[in-house]
Order: structure tokens, then C-alpha cells, then sequence
């Protein structure tokens, strides 16, 4: 079978500018949808119904996005980057269209799915391109400034789509995807370069289905574990049966595999071993922060929802910061001494989020994201470059869809765990109330609907306070928990050696 290779195609310096606005503004896209439809969740219900289903509206989007990912990398070493991120746009561009035209909660949840297949493509391939652009000294800085796109739509799409809920339509939070989309696209066409070989090329379509399967049910599984079902239940315990059962067949058909989709090799070497166990690391404090700061400023220290955002805001301003900083930084002393020196700043803002009280200051909350997103910048954009550089352009996609699949893994992991501590908490912390409380409280973790928004004097009722002590017990847990993660991040930090030479095989 005669298919298409790449050989490495940087473009003109003058041409960099544009094409990275455009990697952003692609990136941008997908980071938003997966949070601007939190706001709009109240309006698509009171439209399509289906209130019990609306959670799928998000698992679903990152399932598809994150199992999607080992494929794309692959296939932009075969086929090159530029038409994997062109496919990848129209599929995500496809798929908002058919998002904002959906008639009932079952169609858009299948739309979100499509949406999901292409931002597969965009996340790796905005990293994979920035590699290849950008010399060694760079790449740090300019992918601290693509990281912090996530970040920043963290803050801002749940406001946007608040605003399109409230004033226009909750449809038009994917219509406008269209528009910015389509400019992404035309300045990557004018302005992004690339060079192709003809070659002939055997791709491992079993390969990539036992693996799109396999990993899609683990994923499947740590999302809803313990909310459609329960951990230990039947449902439960035959999904991740049957995902480790493809997963085991998937090693054994790429053991054999003559050009495998995900080769085993990027788990042989230390470089790349270190750099996926960060990756895992990475995701799972993300996921954490973005997830339970808000709810910490919220629900404890009793701010709007914009307050918290600003708060949560100060992560994404260190991370390109430091980011910029590292890459001087790691020319000069290596890579894994850089990522260690990041990993420990990193370490120091979770111990500070851990020692955060009942009665702390906004600012505080604000100044310990400042800190993990400066140890983020300075660990994270180093590692990432740090696997590129290990290996020829031949294999950078594949090493770069790698790592950013296991952080998708990371957040899918995190998000469970961390789930579960949280509702243990709070279900602990509800079935033991005072006395005086006894009987008034919901039977569930939804009496956290007392002091999340409201207002007067429900905010302050003794219920009120009483919710609010369990919230902060609940947010303190999954910050100690987090704390852990940042201490085995860096042993992965450790794994890697302190010198980087490009791999040989054979």
C-alpha cells in the first residue's frame, strides 16, 4: 500500500508568528468547549430535557478526545502534520455545527462525540507543529504560551457560556466556533509549510482498534465509576475487564506489528518512561486545581464565581512565565535539573493550597495557584521538550500524542480519585450532622447547593456554615491528595537521566 511520509518542513521564521496565532486560536477552540458548557448545562436541559444524561455532555467529549490522540500522532508521522490538523478542524468544526443544531439530549450527546474525535487531533498536532518550528531554546516559551491557552479557557469559556446562555442562545457557544475556526484554518494553509515524500507504509488498523476500544472502557470506567454506578458493581467490574483485556491484546498484536500505531518502545526508555509518568502527574494536578479551587473559593470562603476565577487565573500567568524562564534555564543546566527545580515549586504551591484555613484570603488562594503554575511552567515545558529532543522528526508525533494521551489518562485517573475523596468526605461529614441539624440536611453531596451561589441570608444560616465546614474538609482532603501526586512526580522527574542524547534504534 503507497501512502505519504513527511520529511521535517520548519518554516520560514517570518512565517512563525502567524502560524503559531493560529495554533493557539485552534487550541483555544477545543480547550474551550471542554468548559463552556458547564454554565449552559440549566438552558440545553430546559430546551432538549434529559437532566439525568447532561453529564455525559462532558465524559463524553474527553473520552473520544482522549483515545483519539495515540491514533493522530501516528498517523502526522505517516501522513505529515498539516493534513491531520486540517482533518482534525473539520471534523471539530463538523461536529459544533451538528452541536448547535441538535434536537434532543441523545443527538447532542453524539455530536459532543464527534466534536471529540477532532480535538483528538488538534491538541497533539498544536505541540507536535510548535516542535517542529522552534529550535530547543524556544520550544519552552512558545509551548508555555500554548499551555496557558488551557488554563485561560478554564477561566473564561464557563463566563462565555453563561453570557450566550443568558443573552443570545446556548447553540451559539458551538456556532461561534465557526468563524474563529475557519481563520485558524486559512492562516495555517497560507503560512505552514511542509515538505512530502512518497513511501509505502503498513498501518496497524487492529492495532488501532484494540487500542481505541481498550483504552475508551478503562476511561469509560474511571469517569463514571462511582457516579452511574457504583465501583464494585457488575457494570463496573466487566468494563474494566474488558478494557484490560484489549489493552493486553493490543500489547501482544504490537509486539508484531510491523509498523505498530503506539510502539512499545516509548516505554523502554527513560527519557520518554519519565516524561509519560509527568505527563500522568501533570494531568491529575490540572484536573485537581481547576476543579475543586473553585469550589474551595466558592463554597468556603464564600466569593462569586468571578472572584474564583480570577483566583484560579493566577495559574495560567505563571505557567508562561516561567515557562519563558526555563528555557534559558534548562540550555544551562539540562533539562531533568530544570523540570526537579520545577517540580519542587510545584511542590511548595500545594503544600501552600494544603495549609489554606476556613477563613484564608482570596489573594492567598490566588498566590499558591501563582506558585504551581510557575513550578508547572518550569517542569512541564521542559519535560515536553525534552522528549521531542530525544528523537527524530520521524518520531515526534508519536512521542508527543504519547504524552499527551497519558496526561489525558492522568486527568481521567484524577478526576475519579479525587471525585471520590471529595463525595466520601462530604457523604461522611452529612451523615454525622449536629445535632441541632439532624433531619434538615439532604440524604446526598447536594446540599452543597446550600452555599455554592447562594445569597442573603440562606448564606449564612447555621445549615449554611455547616455545609460550608464540610466543603472545606472535603477541598482540604483532595489538596493533600494532590500533594501526594506532586511528591511522585517528582520520583518520575528522577527517572530521567540528566543528560539527553537522541535515541538510535535499530
Amino acid at each position: 500500500m503507497t501512502t505519504v511520509t513527511t520529511s521535517k518542513g520548519i518554516g520560514l521564521r517570518s512565517e512563525r508568528g502567524p502560524v503559531l496565532a493560529a495554533i493557539m486560536l485552534c487550541t483555544g477552540l477545543v480547550a474551550l468547549d471542554s468548559t463552556i458548557i458547564a454554565t449552559a448545562v440549566p438552558s440545553v436541559v430546559s430546551d432538549l430535557g434529559g437532566f439525568s444524561q447532561f453529564p455525559w455532555l462532558f465524559s463524553i467529549y474527553l473520552l473520544t478526545q482522549a483515545v483519539t490522540v495515540p491514533l493522530y500522532g501516528k498517523f502526522a508521522d505517516i501522513f505529515g502534520r498539516k493534513p491531520v490538523m486540517f482533518f482534525g478542524i473539520a471534523v471539530f468544526l463538523l461536529g459544533s455545527v451538528l452541536c448547535g443544531i441538535a434536537w434532543s439530549m441523545p443527538a447532542l450527546i453524539a455530536f459532543r462525540a464527534l466534536q471529540g474525535i477532532g480535538a483528538g487531533a488538534v491538541q497533539p498536532m498544536s505541540i507536535t507543529m510548535v516542535g517542529d518550528m522552534y529550535s530547543v531554546e524556544e520550544r519552552a516559551r512558545v509551548q508555555g504560551y500554548v499551555a496557558s491557552v488551557w488554563g485561560v479557557s478554564a477561566v473564561i469559556g464557563p463566563t462565555i457560556g453563561g453570557l450566550f446562555s443568558e443573552y443570545l442562545s446556548w447553540r451559539w457557544i458551538f456556532f461561534i466556533n465557526l468563524p474563529l475556526g475557519a481563520v485558524a484554518a486559512w492562516m495555517l494553509a497560507r503560512r505552514f509549510k511542509e515538505q512530502v515524500t512518497r513511501s509505502t507504509h503498513k498501518i496497524d488498523y487492529l492495532g488501532a482498534v484494540l487500542l481505541t476500544a481498550g483504552s475508551s472502557l478503562i476511561i469509560l470506567g474511571l469517569l463514571e465509576g462511582g457516579v452511574a454506578w457504583g465501583w464494585g458493581s457488575a457494570p463496573s467490574l466487566l468494563i474494566f475487564a474488558a478494557g484490560l483485556v484489549m489493552v493486553a491484546a493490543f500489547l501482544l498484536v504490537e509486539r508484531r506489528a510491523v509498523e505498530p500505531i503506539l510502539p512499545l518502545w516509548v516505554f523502554r526508555h527513560r527519557v520518554l518512561i519519565g516524561g509519560n509518568l509527568v505527563g500522568l502527574s501533570v494531568g491529575a494536578l490540572m484536573i485537581g486545581l481547576t476543579s475543586y479551587i473553585p469550589t474551595f473559593t466558592e463554597g468556603v470562603l464564600g466569593t462569586g464565581a468571578l472572584v474564583a476565577g480570577f483566583a484560579l487565573a493566577a495559574l495560567t500567568i505563571g505557567w508562561p512565565l516561567a515557562a519563558t524562564f526555563s528555557g534559558r534555564l534548562y540550555m544551562r543546566i539540562g533539562f531533568r535539573d530544570t523540570a526537579l527545580i520545577g517540580s519542587g515549586v510545584v511542590l511548595a504551591g500545594v503544600v501552600m493550597c494544603a495549609l489554606l484555613g476556613r477563613q484564608a484570603q482570596v489573594w492567598e488562594v490566588a498566590a499558591a495557584c501563582f506558585v504551581v503554575g510557575a513550578g508547572l511552567g518550569l517542569a512541564s515545558s521542559p519535560t515536553m521538550v525534552a522528549i521531542q529532543s530525544v528523537v527524530g522528526w520521524e518520531r515526534r508525533g508519536v512521542v508527543t500524542a504519547t504524552n499527551m494521551f497519558c496526561r489525558s489518562i492522568g486527568s481521567a485517573v484524577g478526576a475519579a480519585v479525587l471525585g471520590a475523596i471529595s463525595n466520601a468526605t462530604l457523604s461522611d461529614r452529612f451523615a454525622h450532622p449536629p445535632a441541632a441539624l439532624a433531619g434538615k440536611l439532604p440524604n446526598s453531596v447536594d446540599a452543597t447547593s446550600l452555599v455554592l451561589g447562594a445569597q442573603g441570608p440562606a448564606a449564612q444560616s447555621a445549615m449554611a456554615s455547616f455545609v460550608r465546614r464540610a466543603l472545606y474538609d472535603a477541598s482540604h482532603h483532595v489538596f493533600l491528595a494532590l500533594l501526594v501526586v506532586a511528591v511522585l512526580s517528582v520520583g518520575a522527574f528522577l527517572l530521567m537521566p540528566r543528560r539527553t542524547e537522541e535515541l538510535t534504534f535499530d
